[in-house]
């Protein structure tokens, strides 16, 4: 009886076998193992590995179905859990040996030239005993967009160290992050690519083993344990994915089977000139199975609640950051089969998980990136709203005597917050390569550096949008985050620092308890205040039924006691100033209940507000 059958091999091709993984790689049961590869130009295939002495004449594969479709398939007795592999392919005379592109986990690198570097690993199948059920049966997704979703976003290898100077492992990290998100009061955590990566340096991002968790944390169960602890503390998991390129590393997807099967075969499209890797030909039947299979696989067997899918905009350009470039069948610009992979992808995964959150880090004015493919749209339910993040973080940068002249940074992205479905990122990608911390970005001097902080953070989260936080910058990391070492921890014991993460808290506090800071819509959001460009201040209103938030923000150090502002008729109560001392701020005194009152001429409504220097209030509406 044939491991694979017919019905794999056309959904295969047609794009569209979701389940790939359960049965193409290495699947044990009680007598053996089975292995199954796809290999359409090899002329042969061998499994060798541990239980064969690496012998390819005792590992040989057999055509699949007939020959049908490329697949080769071979049922090995002596190959049990714990063993390592490696598929030995021959076309002609070219030879190599691949690890399993579906292996669940595949050998640490070996140094010395370890001819067996990067073995796959043959593992039990994932059949963890999950305990998150009430998590599962009660997460929203698309039907419920105005639930809070605040993100704390981590690279797992330098977020905290253990005593020996190595990184936590997934059972490790699992307590202390948990503590350290629902003291916060994040709703999810975000992951950097887990999948296995030859590089280090890449964070993740240039995978190998698009189905294996990687090496440096534990193995695939230990992921699940993490995952599990997470939803069982009441916060969901997000997980980075990387569909526009992979790896080139030798034992990788690259040439697989003699051929350029997983990259494109046209030159020009085949690299990405940004980051060197080879990009999917995503016109392949085979290829988008492999990604779509891959997406179902981590919110299937690791029960993630969504993927962040990274790079978005390189796989909607046949030109994006090159010189040469193939146009597509039309001439035009647009890559017509990774659009068409996007949105397979999207529909695939949401006609089985109606409950999760698929996420586009995409950069451009891209339309309808988060509305249904049945609507013209890319079928994400949220994407990064980049405009956001760049315009903001240059408005932020400048010394606030200059900030008057800069005013537009600060109100444009308003404009355009209704148009998709928004997150306000603070990522990982704005504190490397040179950018600096957060921290550093702001101007003047300590106090001044973390009153600024303070003040981009309450922005964000009173902006429409989803909310994204990468590590450290919840207190203040001074120095650019390093992936080979870890948070700077210590700078909690700074009332500036620990002050930052007080008002952290108590920011995500407010948004997941208040409807207004939730609804994303234009009827949640009205300036109050953008164009006293001399004294740049701002204010703007959010509410939802009865409930209305006033924020207002000074954004120079210069105190403004009674400053009149337009706003809303009624009674104000303080709810929050970023610059009280329990945040490290000045400490400035501020009215606790304000009156709007109309004014004969014009019946406008005035209230006199005392505006703390680099500081942002909040007020509530006392009801009529």
């Amino acid at each position: 009886m044939p491991f694979l059958k017919k019905s794999d091999v056309e959904k295969w091709y047609a794009g569209s076998h979701d389940g790939a993984y359960d049965r193409l790689g290495a699947h044990p049961n009680k007598r053996g193992t089975w292995f199954c590869v796809w290999a359409p130009h090899a002329t042969s295939v061998s499994v060798v590995g541990d239980f064969n002495d690496w012998n390819e004449k005792s590992g040989m594969l057999k055509h699949a179905n007939r020959g049908e479709g490329g697949f080769w398939e071979a049922y090995i007795r002596s190959a049990k859990p714990g063993q390592h592999y490696k598929y030995r392919i021959r076309r002609g005379k070219y030879l190599v040996d691949k690890t399993d592109p579906f292996a669940f986990a595949m050998e640490a690198p070996a140094h010395g030239g370890n001819p067996v570097v990067g073995m796959s690993a043959i593992i039990s199948e994932l059949d963890y005993q999950w305990t998150d059920d009430d998590w599962m049966a009660t997460r929203t997704g698309p039907e419920e967009l105005d639930q809070p979703m605040s993100i704390y976003e981590v690279h797992l290898g330098s977020w905290r160290k253990r005593d020996d100077g190595y990184s936590m492992t997934f059972r490790e990290i699992a307590e202390p992050l948990a503590k350290h998100v629902k003291k916060l009061g994040f709703t999810h955590v975000e992951l950097l690519p887990v999948m296995e990566h030859p590089y280090y340096g890449s964070w993740g991002y240039q995978v190998v083993g698009y189905f294996a968790t990687t090496y440096r944390y534990g193995t695939p169960a230990d992921l699940q344990y993490l995952i599990n602890y997470l939803h069982r503390e009441g916060i969901g998991v997000l997980l980075d994915w990387v569909p526009a390129h992979f790896a080139t590393d030798s034992q990788g997807l690259v040439f697989f089977d003699g051929s350029t099967l997983y990259e494109y075969t046209d030159p020009l499209m085949r690299t990405h000139p940004d980051w060197g890797t080879y990009v999917f030909d995503y016109g392949k039947g085979g290829v988008q199975s492999f990604l779509v299979s891959n997406a179902v696989f981590w919110l299937d067997k690791f029960h993630i609640d969504g993927l962040r899918v990274d790079a978005v905009a390189s796989m909607l350009y046949r030109d994006y950051s090159r010189d040469e470039w193939r146009p597509n069948q039309y001439g035009g610009r647009d890559n017509l089969e990774a659009i068409e992979t996007l949105k397979k992808v999207n529909d695939i995964v949401y006609s089985r998980f109606e409950s999760v959150h698929m996420i586009a880090e995409e950069s451009t004015a891209w339309p309808k990136v988060t509305r249904p493919t049945y609507e013209g749209g890319l079928g994400f339910l949220h994407k990064w709203n980049m405009g956001w993040m760049h315009d903001t973080l240059r408005y932020m940068s400048q010394d606030p005597v200059n900030r008057k002249h800069h005013n537009n940074d600060l109100t444009f992205p308003l404009w355009y917050a209704f148009s998709e479905h928004f997150i306000l990122p603070l990522s990982h990608d704005e504190v490397v390569h040179g950018k600096g911390s957060l921290w550093n970005k702001m101007p003047g001097d300590a106090w001044q550096k973390s009153a600024n902080l303070r003040l981009l953070l309450a922005h964000q989260f009173g902006h429409p949008g989803k909310k994204l936080l990468f590590m450290g910058g919840e207190f203040g990391q001074i120095r650019e985050w390093n992936a080979d070492g870890e948070l700077d921890w210590h700078l909690y014991d700074d009332v500036l620092h620990a002050g930052i993460a007080a008002l952290v808290s108590e920011l995500n506090s407010l948004y997941t308890t208040r409807p207004s800071l939730q609804k994303d819509t234009g009827e949640s959001f009205e300036w109050v205040l953008f164009e006293d460009h001399g004294e740049s201040i701002a204010s703007y209103v959010r509410r939802s039924g009865d409930e209305q938030l006033l924020f207002v923000f000074n954004f120079t150090p210069v105190p403004r006691p009674g400053y009149e502002l337009n706003c809303p008729a009624g009674e104000w109560s303080l709810l929050l100033s970023s610059d009280n001392s329990t945040y490290g701020g000045s400490g400035t005194s501020v009215p606790q209940t304000v009156v709007c009152e109309e004014q004969n001429d014009d019946e406008r409504f005035a209230g006199v507000f005392d505006l703390p220097p680099l500081g942002m209030v909040i007020y509530e509406r006392n009801a009529s």
